[in-house]
């Protein structure tokens, strides 16, 4: 439900200022709930048990006999079933994430997890016996019934299960015991992370503030985060090879009742991408990391004076980097200025995060680690979670969050079942965003000096975002693929880490002892496998967008608005055709990596 951002947005709060960012905003989740004892989710909680065993007796047992008006209605009632069930769990969720230590927000959430499932268990028929319902009477169906041919793309991704669904009775089983399973576990993570703290010069700090140190302009604080990150990680690989061993064995065994072919392809099919699509992203971004990655920081080492690169200083800033800190209300006025000038109602629909309470942008004790965007319910709006430091990057991510935020207020009008894009288009919006935010500043610079710095801080996470993302990726199908085979140890785990990073950043690193233990972190790998390859596809996706903006296409914002309404109403290939673009030809992903390899080729040409 929650997503948080790559690692390369875990941008965190120095511990030693900070004060002079301005009044940063925090949730008002009252237009959720007014509190966790409110009379309003007591009662939303007694209307979904009569309303749950009331849909299933009204209709389990009885959809592949049912007609098209009936049909409709029962899906409008699950749709307000789930609306209802996504709200509570929301204020649960964002309640939790605000703080993870706090022991009373942490049980308030695992109730309510509790609660939702056990009210939704009436529920897990409504699955199976939509994908029993005969292909021609469904069709009929659609076909007769203008109403009922709007939910025709939730209906074809449930039935893309359709060939892996097991019995009624082992759907039901697995629905019961999620709670104690891959949920717990991903609690265990959490809280674990959220309470980790590293010696810093004899200081205790959090994860988010030792994480920051590795863009510190001091070489040697970098080194000095760098060092306590490897050795709290070490010290708790043993449980946290526990906790991927286990998540990944559940997976396994769930695919094989299954019968799911790859430990990734439940991801496609809940993403609705064809494998083969994936599969040219991943060839595409892998054959270029001699032209992208391991360039560009053979580079960096030169400006640096390095012969090569410590992996504490893959996120340093340039040596003349002036480090200024942009304040809340200016990088505010940065980001919706840029979303102004691509179109008005872009930034208007942008302005009441700040207003309203949409934002959470302080960095605070036990609160959740980088950034994300939570859409909610269609009937309320979204919420945008920051760890805002003033650096740069922090801005950028602004632009990301609240580009996925106008994504979610467009695609609402949807309704809870269409609304939610699949991951292949969530990053759309949010990439797109951020890029407008770069163009905008990038078209400011005011000498060479600040476009070097703006390019290479640009380049520095594109390739964070599509090179080291699907690194990431390969690190999983590598460690599913291995896990089948048997139990991983932390060794071996570790192993499988270091090939994929010496194979994406190339031979420009030394890579410090202790660097093997770095997966640890990474939530992606415990709360959504195979999530990271999204962030590819969404910033390839984006360049190649980008280029038809930039080429002067008159009809762009409109066609671009358009698809940000769409929701999950359409698949990708429907949604970019009126671009005359294709995700399924691989040199539409080679088109996207050619603009941040031109990048990289500038900042060689400014070397003279």
């Amino acid at each position: 439900m929650f997503k948080t951002m790559p690692d390369a947005r875990y941008d965190t709060k120095d511990p030693s200022g900070g004060g002079n960012l301005g009044d940063l905003p925090e949730w008002n989740l009252d237009d959720l709930y007014p509190g966790e004892n409110s009379t309003e989710i007591k009662a939303d909680l007694a209307w979904l048990k009569d309303e749950t065993d009331s849909f299933a007796a009204d209709y389990e047992g009885k959809l592949n006999d049912i007609n098209a008006a009936d049909f409709l209605n029962c899906i409008q009632r699950y749709e307000v079933i789930e609306g209802k069930m996504g709200r509570i769990m929301s204020f649960a969720g964002l309640r939790y994430y605000q703080n993870t230590t706090d022991a009373d927000r942490a049980k308030f959430m695992s109730d309510m997890q509790g609660a939702v499932t056990d009210l939704s268990n009436p529920l897990v028929f409504y699955t199976l016996e939509i994908n029993r319902i005969d292909d021609e009477k469904l069709a009929a169906m659609i076909a007769g019934n203008t109403d009922l041919a709007r939910y025709k793309p939730i209906l074809d991704r449930l039935r893309a299960m359709k060939p892996y669904q097991l019995s009624d009775e082992l759907e039901k089983f697995l629905h019961d015991k999620s709670v104690v399973g891959a949920s717990a576990w991903n609690r265990l993570f959490d809280e674990t992370m959220a309470g980790l703290t590293f010696d810093v010069d004899g200081e205790e700090t959090s994860l988010e503030a030792t994480l920051n140190l590795l863009s510190d302009t001091d070489r040697a604080r970098r080194e000095t985060g760098a060092k306590a990150l490897t050795k709290v990680f070490t010290k708790n690989l043993p449980l946290f090879a526990r906790i991927t061993n286990t998540l990944a064995k559940e997976k396994e065994i769930t695919d094989r009742w299954r019968n799911l072919p790859t430990a990734q392809m439940s991801r496609h099919l809940s993403n609705h991408v064809e494998p083969e699509v994936v599969q040219a992203l991943r060839d595409a971004v892998v054959a270029a990391y001699p032209k992208l990655s391991h360039r560009y920081y053979a580079l960096k080492a030169k400006w640096m004076g390095l012969e090569k690169l410590e992996i504490w200083d893959r996120n340093a800033p340039l040596p003349d980097d002036d480090d200024i800190k942009i304040g809340w209300h200016e990088a505010r006025d940065i980001v919706l200025d840029a979303y102004g000038d691509f179109h008005p109602d872009l930034a208007a629909l942008a302005a009441p995060f700040f207003e309203n309470g949409w934002i959470d942008a302080e960095v605070k004790p036990g609160k959740a680690p980088g950034a994300f965007a939570h859409p909610t319910v269609a009937a309320v709006h979204p919420y945008v979670m920051l760890n805002y430091l003033g650096k740069q990057r922090d801005v950028m991510t602004l632009a990301h969050e609240l580009g996925h935020g106008v994504h979610q207020v467009l695609a609402a009008k949807q309704g809870d079942l269409l609304a939610d894009t699949p991951l292949t288009l969530a990053e759309t919006a949010s990439v797109f965003g951020e890029m407008l935010t770069f163009q905008k500043l990038l078209d400011g610079a005011k000498d060479q000096a600040t476009r070097k710095r703006l390019l290479a801080g640009k380049v520095e996470d594109m390739i964070n975002t599509v090179v080291r993302q699907i690194a990431f990726y390969d690190f999983e199908c590598r460690l599913h693929a291995a896990r089948r085979e048997g139990e991983q140890t932390p060794d071996q785990i570790n192993a499988i880490w270091m090939e994929i990073q010496h194979e994406s950043l190339g031979d420009g690193f030394n890579f410090m002892e202790g660097y093997e233990s770095f997966w640890t972190y990474i939530p992606h790998f415990i709360h959504s496998p195979f999530y990271v390859y999204a962030y590819a596809f969404g910033d390839g996706l984006v360049n190649a967008l980008y280029a038809v903006y930039a080429e002067g296409d008159p009809d762009f914002q409109d066609k671009y608005f358009d698809m940000l309404k769409a929701g999950g109403s359409k698949h990708h290939s429907e949604l970019l055709k009126p671009f005359g673009l294709d995700a399924s030809d691989p040199k539409f992903w080679d088109k996207g990596l050619s603009m941040i390899s031109g990048m990289i080729d500038e900042l060689e040409a400014m070397e003279g």
